[in-house]
């Protein structure tokens, strides 16, 4: 009785989440080695963790509406953000956090397949135009001090039906979510290195 409420809960918490609060459930993905490290400069830091806890990544991908990240991340590392490690049958939307519309025509994320969501605080026009002809919806979500509002980006992505949101971001838009009180669970991969 009690096991499988429990279960059908979890199974179903986005859902919930979207239907009693008007928003998704935020699954916000961090990776550190055991010196606490979660980043290096040179970007190697995004293999910090091995193929086991990559697909494991990709299975959380998978099960969500929606992966974001913020535009530090996607000049950082350039990752493509898609499902491609567990078998899928669709691919979530790719959001990004992005306030001053940064994010390159040449970014991997932008490629097929799925679609990108990039969402900002002033949406130049230029560059507007310029990610539509990239296949990207540009989203303006303005808040506070020139950034993105992003209760108000979760509000839109729940009205959109996105039930999880999954989030691969670092330490600014991690922060950011988890100082508005955002996150609702933490999936913390610890990789058995020193950097």
């Amino acid at each position: 009785g009690a096991d499988l409420a429990a279960s059908a809960r979890d199974l179903n918490i986005g859902f919930f989440s979207r239907a009693l609060r008007r928003r998704p459930w935020v699954r916000l993905k961090t990776a550190a080695s055991l010196d606490g490290r979660t980043a290096l400069p040179n970007g190697a830091s995004q293999w910090i963790t091995g193929a086991q806890a990559r697909a494991d990544g990709h299975a959380w991908r998978r099960r969500a509406g929606a992966v974001l990240t913020g535009i530090g991340t996607v000049l950082a590392d350039d990752p493509r953000l898609d499902v491609r490690l567990v078998p899928s049958a669709g691919q979530p939307l790719r959001v990004v956090v992005d306030s001053q519309l940064r994010l390159p025509a040449t970014a991997r994320l932008l490629a097929p397949p799925g679609r990108v969501l990039v969402c900002c605080a002033r949406p130049d026009p230029s560059r507007r135009i310029a990610l539509a002809g990239c296949g990207a919806e540009v989203l303006a979500c303005p808040g506070a001090l020139g950034q993105v509002d992003l209760p108000a980006l979760l509000d839109e992505l729940a009205r959109r039906g996105t039930n999880e949101l999954h989030v691969e971001a670092g330490a600014v838009l991690g922060g950011a979510l988890w100082q508005a009180g955002l996150v609702d669970e933490v999936l913390a991969y610890l990789a058995p290195v020193l950097l």
